[in-house]
């Protein structure tokens, strides 16, 4: 199985493209993840590669901001190729296949009532309203 589970801030604003072939939309950009074992007094940040495609890039380009925190669930892709030079490169990135705001609606959310509802969204708060319903 391959299944990534992330927690983190934006670096920067999506970067969106469109592939040449079908012109498809894809959307780049880095998420900070701040790790959550590090050495005392120490903040170690790791910077992860995140791509996605199609609507779920629609959502992030239209939605996702610098330094908005987002949960991402997705999987793990190792890409190799051969540079211009003929030496091998790689990369890895996680391609996300769903992603959630994680922000407080306090900390300048966007109304979730406009959301497609094809794409999950967390709102941190989501049970928050039933908990007076419950039988115990």
């Amino acid at each position: 199985m391959n299944k990534v589970v992330l927690m983190g801030r934006l670096t920067a604003d999506p970067e969106t493209k469109y592939t040449q072939t079908n012109n498809k939309m894809v959307v780049n950009f880095k998420l900070a993840v701040s790790r959550r074992f590090a050495k005392e007094g120490e903040k170690q940040t790791d910077f992860i590669d995140i791509t996605a495609w199609s609507k779920t890039a629609e959502f992030i380009s239209k939605y996702f901001k610098k330094g908005q925190q987002v949960g991402i669930i997705g999987r793990l892709e190792q890409k190799e190729w051969e540079n211009a030079e003929g030496k091998r490169q790689s990369k890895t990135q996680v391609v996300a296949e769903e992603v959630h705001f994680a922000d407080s609606k306090t900390a300048g959310q966007a109304d979730t009532s406009t959301l497609e509802s094809s794409t999950p969204v967390n709102t941190n708060n989501e049970f928050e309203d039933t908990l007076d319903d419950l039988p115990f």
